[in-house]
């Protein structure tokens, strides 16, 4: 399998898939989410894959979700081998593999990149990551289970503060909502991914699929709830209100949508 924007390696039953678009924060196009989804099948058939990384490339960025600037460029997020933008896909196959995945967070997990990180069972974020959301600023957002999966991991309260608000949280505060299971420093966060995935390869693999399957039978409700909030986005997308956000990002300026409020106001 030729691949572009990602890379895959397997080494003692941990395979390895890392966003490989360092120069653009590892955000992901449509590209980008066809290799992923991929290479998590790829992994899912492979009797000598036990455990899954999902990382990025370098130390700045885990994902900073969609790219932007792709978007801002092109109207899209670029062409994909089906003529759609798979990420409902990948986030499916990240939820389904019946084998636990691992997020090493390597730095910023932010938009869809901090929902990716959510979507994989176990977090190990480095000292200097940082999470986040950022659609509302962008003119998106993940109504799925970005939303609903994060309010059962850090509750209510909190989940409407990181998507409301688009602030970004360090790494010791995003381990003490639960958000990551360990932080470590930096040069580290190889070696403990290593240890977490040692750990899990010596327990039963079929055990762990029922489990991993168990533990997702509480939020399945949320693949209806993407469905609805990915049509109701392509939707919005059109709209200037939504453009605004996009053509704010490119600038480099606060986006103008107080002349919007109109429309959430009737």
């Amino acid at each position: 399998m030729e691949l572009k924007d990602i890379t895959y390696e397997v080494d003692n039953g941990l395979a390895t898939i890392t966003i490989n678009r360092e120069k653009r924060m590892n955000a992901f196009r449509a590209e980008t989410v066809d290799e992923l989804v991929k290479s998590f099948k790829r992994a899912w058939a492979d009797p000598e894959v036990g455990v899954v990384c999902l990382t990025g490339a370098g130390d700045r960025a885990f994902c900073a979700g969609g790219d932007q600037k792709e978007r801002a460029e092109t109207g899209s997020y670029g062409k994909s081998e089906s003529g759609l933008f798979e990420i409902l896909a990948l986030q499916r196959v990240i939820r389904d593999i019946p084998k636990p995945v691992i997020a090493a967070v390597n730095g910023l997990a932010i938009g869809g990149g901090h929902v990716l990180h959510v979507l994989c069972d176990i977090s190990i974020a480095a000292d200097h990551a940082r999470f986040g959301q950022n659609g509302p600023r962008v003119g998106s957002f993940d109504a799925g289970w970005g939303t609903g999966l994060l309010a059962r991991i850090v509750g209510e309260k909190r989940a409407r503060e990181i998507w409301f608000m688009c602030r970004q949280y360090d790494a010791a505060t995003a381990e003490r909502w639960g958000l990551v299971n360990a932080v470590v420093p930096a040069a580290q966060l190889k070696a403990e991914v290593r240890k977490w995935a040692d750990e899990m390869l010596v327990m039963s693999p079929t055990t762990l699929r029922f489990l991993k399957q168990s533990l997702n039978t509480d939020t399945e409700h949320f693949v209806a709830t993407g469905s609805l909030a990915s049509t109701g986005l392509i939707n919005f997308g059109d709209t200037p209100e939504a453009k605004e956000g996009v053509v704010a990002f490119a600038e480099k300026r606060a986006p103008a949508f107080g002349n919007y409020r109109n429309r959430v106001s009737v």
